[in-house]
């Protein structure tokens, strides 16, 4: 069987690519499984600092095979794979930066919103396409309302209007639209500013941001004291510092 998803590790970097352009890069059953795969095994690897996840062909992601979902029970429906792929993206202590060179569609959408950065191309288009033919963009939901302004939630989940990279800024999906001439560019410049980050410093950020919030300010300062002291006194914080004081990059910011 041919491999739709494609795993590159090159300084550092993975580059998990969806290469299913016959069928608009749709979550088809083999896609999910190997793009989970993918991922644990980018997410294992101590030598990668950075995950990007691309496609191949004109489209990023169309969501679900429609063609698998058809005559499928509740049961059998692949969109119960589909919360492990993108609580995995979420979750990954390795930051993960969405590559969108052409339309990304209701799933597609999801795994956008489920990456810590995302760019796009000005002319890539979104849309929560799921009501226009009769779901709910539940699972997705998940991911993207953290992302989203209210209204613009409220508006465009309802209407499945279909929107461009400008607009995806604007309303938090995504972190930057430039012309598609300059997209990998501008992927390579996040890349970039992610490697001068310490691993673990990284780790621990991404899940502080995730955390829920405790209600009361006095515990949040005491649990956020606690984190702070102790990567300020761990090797990375102590291997900054020198670093800082002998005018040097830190070791991890070194290319291997």
């Amino acid at each position: 069987m041919t491999e739709l998803v494609h795993l590159d590790v090159a300084a550092g970097v993975a580059t998990i690519t969806l290469d299913s352009p016959a069928n608009r890069n749709a979550l088809s059953a083999q896609v999910r499984r190997e793009l989970l795969a993918h991922l644990q095994a980018a997410i294992a690897d101590d030598g990668v600092r950075v995950i990007v996840l691309g496609h191949t062909g004109r489209v990023f992601c169309s969501g679900m095979d429609l063609k698998e979902s058809r005559g499928a029970g509740a049961q059998d429906q692949g969109v119960n794979d589909f919360p492990a792929i993108l609580e995995r993206i979420w979750s990954s202590p390795t930051p993960v930066v969405a590559r969108v060179a052409g339309p990304a569609r209701a799933g597609g959408v999801g795994l956008v919103a489920a990456c810590d950065v995302a760019v796009a191309a000005e002319d890539a288009t979104f849309a929560f396409s799921e009501v226009r033919i009769g779901v709910v963009p539940a699972v997705i939901s998940v991911t993207v309302l953290p992302r989203l302004l209210p209204r613009a939630a409220h508006e465009l989940f309802l209407t499945g209007e279909t929107f461009d990279g400008p607009r995806a800024v604007r309303i938090g999906l995504v972190n930057s639209a430039v012309p598609g001439v300059d997209l990998d560019a501008e992927v390579a410049r996040y890349v970039e500013m992610l490697r001068l980050g310490a691993p673990g410093a990284l780790a621990a950020t991404k899940a502080m941001l995730r955390r829920d919030r405790p209600s009361a300010l006095g515990a949040q300062f005491a649990e956020m004291q606690e984190l702070s002291a102790r990567h300020f006194a761990g090797d990375e914080g102590q291997e900054g510092m020198r670093a800082f004081t002998e005018k040097r990059p830190p070791a991890w910011a070194v290319r291997p």
